[in-house]
């Protein structure tokens, strides 16, 4: 199954919202649709980062990057009713490395 990540960049907490309101926001959005391998927060240049590795079902490339790309983007959507968001990144792991699609 080929494996994809998300990162989304938190700029800050909407008024209410508990700090890990934002991580559970993140991963429920994406478990709605993919296997969720793996979640955890970072710090990228002193801005928080979520990184949630998730599988896509196997079916053409282009496919299956436009629903990783689709789910990242349906994602970033459930976050923003918690969290302010930055930047966000959608990566395929090919060969061992990690591109952007």
């Amino acid at each position: 199954m080929p494996s994809f990540q998300t990162r989304l960049k938190i700029t800050g907490l909407k008024p209410g919202n508990p700090p890990d309101s934002v991580m559970a926001a993140a991963v429920e959005a994406l478990e709605t649709r993919h296997h969720v391998e793996s979640n955890q927060l970072d710090l990228a240049g002193g801005v928080p980062q979520l990184n949630l590795r998730f599988l896509v079902e196997p079916t053409e490339y282009n496919g299956e990057n436009h629903q990783a790309r689709e789910s990242a983007a349906m994602m970033r959507d459930a976050v923003e009713r918690v969290a302010l968001t930055g930047a966000l990144s959608v990566l395929r792991r090919n060969r061992g490395r990690w591109a952007p699609v």
